[in-house]
Protein backbone atom coordinates (compact mmCIF):
# COMPACT_ATOMS: atom_id res chain seq x y z
CA UNK A 1 0.00 0.00 0.00
CA UNK A 2 3.14 2.47 0.28
CA UNK A 3 3.40 2.41 -3.57
CA UNK A 4 -0.35 2.93 -3.65
CA UNK A 5 -0.31 6.27 -1.70
CA UNK A 6 3.18 7.35 -2.98
CA UNK A 7 1.84 7.78 -6.37
CA UNK A 8 -1.83 9.02 -5.47
CA UNK A 9 -3.44 5.77 -7.45
CA UNK A 10 -5.73 3.08 -5.78
CA UNK A 11 -4.69 -0.84 -5.41
CA UNK A 12 -6.85 -1.79 -8.37
CA UNK A 13 -5.31 1.10 -10.62
CA UNK A 14 -1.55 0.38 -9.52
CA UNK A 15 -2.25 -3.33 -10.09
CA UNK A 16 -3.10 -2.88 -13.73
CA UNK A 17 -0.45 -1.05 -14.77
CA UNK A 18 1.83 -3.36 -12.95
CA UNK A 19 0.31 -6.19 -15.43
CA UNK A 20 0.76 -3.76 -18.29
CA UNK A 21 4.53 -3.22 -17.64
CA UNK A 22 5.10 -7.27 -16.79
CA UNK A 23 3.29 -8.26 -20.26
CA UNK A 24 6.00 -5.90 -22.07
CA UNK A 25 8.82 -7.59 -20.22
CA UNK A 26 9.76 -3.88 -18.17
CA UNK A 27 9.23 -5.58 -15.21
CA UNK A 28 9.69 -8.65 -13.46
CA UNK A 29 6.69 -10.06 -10.92
CA UNK A 30 8.40 -12.31 -8.05
CA UNK A 31 5.88 -12.25 -5.77
CA UNK A 32 4.19 -15.74 -7.31
CA UNK A 33 7.65 -17.23 -7.26
CA UNK A 34 9.26 -16.43 -4.20
CA UNK A 35 6.93 -14.37 -1.62
CA UNK A 36 3.46 -15.19 -0.96
CA UNK A 37 3.34 -12.98 2.89
CA UNK A 38 0.06 -11.67 3.04
CA UNK A 39 -0.26 -8.14 0.38
CA UNK A 40 3.69 -8.32 -0.28
CA UNK A 41 4.82 -8.06 -3.82
CA UNK A 42 8.16 -8.33 -5.01
CA UNK A 43 8.91 -6.68 -8.56
CA UNK A 44 11.91 -5.44 -10.03
CA UNK A 45 13.29 -3.71 -13.58
CA UNK A 46 14.34 -6.14 -16.32
CA UNK A 47 17.47 -4.39 -17.18
CA UNK A 48 18.16 -7.09 -20.33
CA UNK A 49 14.97 -5.64 -21.93
CA UNK A 50 15.89 -3.00 -24.32
CA UNK A 51 12.35 -0.99 -23.38
CA UNK A 52 13.42 -0.81 -20.10
CA UNK A 53 16.40 0.62 -20.62
CA UNK A 54 14.93 3.25 -23.45
CA UNK A 55 12.23 3.98 -20.24
CA UNK A 56 14.83 4.44 -17.62
CA UNK A 57 17.14 7.13 -20.25
CA UNK A 58 13.64 8.88 -20.18
CA UNK A 59 13.06 9.07 -16.75
CA UNK A 60 16.59 10.37 -16.28
CA UNK A 61 16.35 13.02 -19.02
CA UNK A 62 12.91 14.29 -17.71
CA UNK A 63 14.84 14.15 -13.97
CA UNK A 64 17.58 16.49 -15.19
CA UNK A 65 15.38 18.82 -16.91
CA UNK A 66 13.14 19.08 -13.86
CA UNK A 67 16.16 20.00 -11.80
CA UNK A 68 17.40 22.33 -14.01
CA UNK A 69 14.18 24.42 -14.11
CA UNK A 70 13.86 24.50 -10.47
CA UNK A 71 17.24 25.83 -10.56
CA UNK A 72 16.91 28.90 -12.37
Amino acid sequence: MKLVSSVGSTYNELNRNLLILEKEGLIINEYQVKVRRGKVRVIRLNKDNPKTQVLLKVLKTLEQENSALKNS
